[in-house]
């Protein structure tokens, strides 16, 4: 009998990322298709990513998700960045090509169907508040100014990546862009369409903390969208629903970049559908 116990690795590395629920979604499309498929949760310190992506050449690796600290750090180790990627300045997925480590985003693509397709409405025209200008935030940031929006303001409390974001933004786009000093609370502006936060700001374990905003100034029919899949119902979240804002959760850009990546690695459509209701078990949605 003629078998195969070849495990093809992905994974994911990050510090912290015991958290990450990738593995839900990416394990129960891998069985729903019947793909020898394994993904891995690794912590990597941010002192250990060249030795990290070391081994995943030595492991053979097939592809690996960065999360935070590494989607900016990694660019100097890879053999190749997408365009998209380059301009963004960040990779959240890495394909292998051959011998070759080829960088990606799909952070952006997948918060933009889930804005779409969830939230049921398009950036374009609309005046956005993004909060933090790390790796997730500029591939969030410029996805949207392709998109058409017409205004973007960069919240960051670093100066030097605010700017750098909006600058970006303004001469790589037919968007504007602004960088605005996070003074806590940060007031949003009356003509706010849509909020997004960014950062990691009370992703678990410190679930209960939330951005320092003015939630007085979240009005009904603005849209507010958190990246955080863990927990998906922020207190972020849930400050705007009280106020009669729209929200999006963290879960749709998860599972839609998710897909993305996929796909790039193992050539086959992802099974959406199975992805999604993974996590949402996992989570008792």
């Amino acid at each position: 009998m003629e078998a195969n116990y070849l495990d093809n690795l992905v994974g994911v590395f990050g510090s912290p990322v015991a958290e990450n629920p990738t593995v839900v979604m990416m394990e129960a499309g891998f069985r729903e298709l019947g793909l020898n498929w394994k993904y891995l949760t690794i912590e990597v310190k941010k002192e250990d990513l060249e030795d990290a992506i070391r081994g995943l050449k030595a492991f053979n690796m097939r592809g690996i998700n960065l999360t935070i600290p590494h989607k900016i750090e990694v660019l100097k180790y890879l053999d190749e960045v997408a365009d998209d990627a380059r301009l963004m300045g960040a990779v959240n997925t890495v394909r292998r090509e051959g011998s070759k480590l080829i960088g990606e985003n799909t952070d952006g693509k997948g918060f933009l169907r889930s804005l779409r397709e969830d939230g049921g409405t398009t950036p374009a025209e609309k005046n956005i508040v993004l909060l933090g200008a790390g790796g997730a935030a500029r591939a969030i940031g410029v996805e949207l100014a392709l998109a058409g929006a017409q205004h973007l303001r960069i919240v960051n409390r670093t100066p030097a990546r605010g700017n750098e974001l909006a600058e970006l933004i303004n001469g790589k786009t037919d968007a504007s862009a602004e960088y605005i000093a996070w003074d806590v609370p940060f007031v949003l502006p009356g003509d706010t369409d849509i909020l997004v936060n960014a950062t990691s700001i009370g992703l678990f374990p410190d679930i209960k903390a939330k951005p320092g905003i003015d939630y007085s100034s979240i009005r009904p029919g603005m849209i507010v969208c958190d990246v955080i899949p863990n927990p998906p119902r922020t207190v972020f979240l849930k400050e705007a629903e009280n106020r009669g804002a729209k929200t999006l959760d963290g879960l749709g850009m998860l599972v839609y970049q998710g897909t993305i990546g996929f796909k790039m690695w193992t050539g086959v459509d992802a099974p959406v559908s199975e992805m999604k209701a993974a996590l949402k078990q996992a989570f008792g949605l």
